[in-house]
């Protein structure tokens, strides 16, 4: 399965939420979706699913969904954590999103059983917590085993064991075979989840590459030496075009490997005691490579 979202676009009024945003997903990898508040992700996928009319396209294995018979066989989602009727119970809420699904009772109780609701299938989910209803969400999108799993912040109000249980089983999915894309802010959970990133910010696209490729953009990734002759270092390295401080005791390099760094110093006889490659958070590159399309910033003490 390969999903391809072709120049979506979204206006609100004079007002543009998404605009002409083109990115692919790959079956057997989890995608993370980031970006800023007010950037247009949840728009985003309400146009991927056709909840929300707006141009361009989104095509499951070059078809749209509705050419589908059975459209909830190839894509579902999890968007509102709150999403049920609050008077019938869980299972009478699963049973009947499987009996529009095309799903049997059985499979109700699987999906029950799978997410931990057994405790609770009896109760009206009016008085379920936060994290109890993303659980009763993610089994109603699990419910047709779709070959397309879309989860809009499936991790809030969990707490940490059931963030992992989730991370673990998201990944999972994937590995099966299916196409898994998840928005969160949830910043270092991502990072241990998603392989493949879509960023956005103000509607429009930042990256659509690897988690890897992601971060190696950050300015943040740097070479760090320590050595009992920093001010030799800094010199030798300026006169090679590179970029050098002193920070931590030592010296932080910009943009450059360890190799070079090693290279440098041995070319010049400079004695090392440390020298370690630092690689830049997802938080970190984030928020650098986002910072121009952030909606609203707050300053330090205030």
């Amino acid at each position: 399965m390969r999903v391809v979202c072709d120049r979506l676009t979204k206006d609100f009024g004079n007002f543009r939420a998404v605009s002409s945003l083109s990115f692919a997903l790959n079956a057997g990898e989890v995608t993370g979706f980031l970006g800023p508040n007010g950037s247009g992700k949840s728009t985003t996928m309400r146009l991927m699913l056709g909840l929300d009319t707006g141009g361009g396209s989104t095509t499951f294995d070059g078809k749209s969904l509705n050419a589908y018979s059975n459209p909830a066989k190839i894509v579902s989602a999890h968007l509102d954590a709150k999403c049920f009727h609050p008077n019938r119970t869980a299972r009478n809420h699963l049973r009947m999103v499987a009996a529009a699904s095309g799903v049997t009772h059985k499979r109700v109780d699987e999906v029950i059983e799978l997410v931990g609701l057994e405790s609770v299938a009896r109760k009206r989910p009016k008085g379920f917590s936060l994290g109890m209803g993303q659980r009763l969400g993610l089994a109603s999108a699990l419910l047709s085993q779709p070959q397309v799993l879309m989860l809009d912040e499936p991790a809030n109000g969990l707490d940490p064991q059931s963030i992992a249980w989730l991370r673990d089983f998201v990944k999972d999915y994937a590995a099966d075979g299916k196409v898994v894309f998840v928005s969160s802010h949830l910043l270092s959970e991502m990072e241990l989840l998603a392989t493949h990133l879509v960023v956005i910010g103000r509607g429009t696209l930042i990256a659509d590459e690897s988690m890897e490729q992601f971060v190696s953009r950050s300015t943040r990734n740097e070479v760090f030496a320590r050595t009992p002759a920093a001010e030799r270092l800094m010199q030798a390295l300026a006169a090679e075009g590179v970029t050098a401080q002193a920070a931590d005791g030592g010296v932080a390099v910009a943009a450059a490997s360890t190799e070079q760094v090693g290279a440098i110093a041995f070319t010049n006889g400079i004695e090392l005691h440390e020298l370690t490659a630092r690689k830049a958070s997802l938080e970190e590159a984030f928020l650098e490579l986002t910072s121009d399309t952030q909606e609203y910033t707050m300053e330090r003490g205030h």
